[in-house]
């Protein structure tokens, strides 16, 4: 099965863009030869933004969208939500890709299944 989740809200402060890198490693888990992608708009580009440092204990975006890059998924980033937020290529986790709204478009007509955090 082909997933999308399109994410939307910041990665710290609400539990969504969280919530919804768990469920994408659950995804992995239980259905290997499923393909899985993320596309983080708006705030949410910020999750996959290298050197996060959280306090101890508490959960680290950026280990979980490197986990869904490690796990074969795609990780792509709206590319004006980025350039919104002066967040740079250079500046991402390796994996994570800039984007545009016609990837976003294609993958959601490939997708069997969509979903909105």
């Amino acid at each position: 099965m082909r997933t999308l989740f399109i994410v939307n809200d910041p990665p710290y402060g609400s539990e969504r863009c969280y919530n919804a890198l768990r469920l994408a490693h659950a995804l992995f888990k239980n259905d290997p030869d499923g393909k899985v992608t993320v596309f983080l708009m708006a705030d949410a580009v910020l999750a996959a933004k290298a050197g996060q440092k959280t306090p101890n204990g508490y959960y680290n975006v950026e280990r979980m969208v490197k986990h869904v890059v490690t796990g074969k998924g795609r990780v792509l980033l709206c590319g004006t939500c980025m350039d919104a937020r002066g967040i740079a290529e250079s500046d991402l986790v390796e994996g994570a890709q800039r984007s545009t709204m016609d990837e976003l478009a294609s993958a959601t007509i490939e997708a069997d299944k969509l979903l909105v955090f």
